[in-house]
């Protein structure tokens, strides 16, 4: 800050070489040599030598011995995980919720992640007059709701949040296990969930994963009555899923994990 409480506009030229040199390291494919870099960032290759060594010696960059050159640094690590921990994963994906009901017009939700079920942490109600009810604080159970089951597949815990034996919510809820691994094993797979009335008999729902750098960190769902929410129209909702839980992957600075 200024003496006067403005912001300083004024940059330290060193500064801005460093972080261009940062940036260029980011963007190479692969480990990249000095000179390489020096043509990227427009800056004489004895200065970005110096610059580098600067890195090393703090962490933010590291020489690999067998060729010379240099790649990110741990202590890069360490401070995009600072910058992740800040995001709150629920700032970030309510406009994704609201867009989501714009585009199907049912319930849509984001839930956490723990080590026995998933919680919605935040919900935005559908737009017709008879609408699926999400309440904050409703836990999903595991095995029978979509959100549960996209836990079960990408999760920390696993199924290691199962409790046996499984119980029957209605006549389309999986009580088997090896029934269930193989369900898990697809939604891994698609990148998503469905539950068609497994826990509540007039109440069908979609699910997908939501990562940051760490892990699964959210689950965005739609849901809505089984009377209107149809299987035929949660497949047509699949691919506005998926899209919306990869903008807020993307925002939280994740990837989904290989199938």
């Amino acid at each position: 800050m200024g003496r006067t409480g403005d912001v300083a506009t004024r940059q330290l030229a060193a500064v801005t070489r460093a972080l261009a040199v940062l940036d260029a390291l980011a963007d190479g494919n692969g480990d990249v040599g000095t000179n390489d870099l020096a043509r990227t960032v427009g800056i004489n290759a004895s200065t970005v030598s110096r610059i580098l060594a600067t890195l090393v010696a703090a962490g933010y960059a590291e020489r690999v011995a067998e060729s010379g050159r240099y790649r990110l640094g741990p202590r890069v690590v360490h401070l995009s995980h600072a910058v992740l921990a800040r995001l709150d994963v629920r700032r970030v994906a309510r406009p994704t919720l609201e867009a989501l009901v714009e585009a199907t017009g049912e319930t849509a939700t984001l839930s956490l992640p723990s080590e026995h079920d998933a919680v919605t942490a935040d919900h935005v109600p559908g737009r017709a007059s008879v609408i699926s009810v999400a309440r904050v604080g409703r836990p999903s159970i595991p095995h029978c709701t979509a959100v549960g089951k996209v836990m079960l597949a990408f999760g920390r815990h696993g199924t290691a949040a199962l409790s046996e034996p499984l119980t029957a919510f209605t006549t389309r809820t999986i009580t088997d296990r090896e029934t269930l691994d193989a369900v898990l094993a697809t939604v891994r797979e698609d990148g998503f969930a469905t539950a068609v009335g497994e826990r509540e008999s007039d109440l069908n729902a979609i699910a997908a994963p939501v990562f940051d750098g760490r892990g699964l960190v959210g689950i965005l769902g739609v849901q809505g009555p089984a009377a209107r929410f149809t299987a035929e129209v949660i497949a047509s909702t699949t691919a506005s899923l998926l899209v919306a839980a990869a903008d807020v992957t993307t925002a939280l600075g994740g990837e989904r994990p290989p199938s």
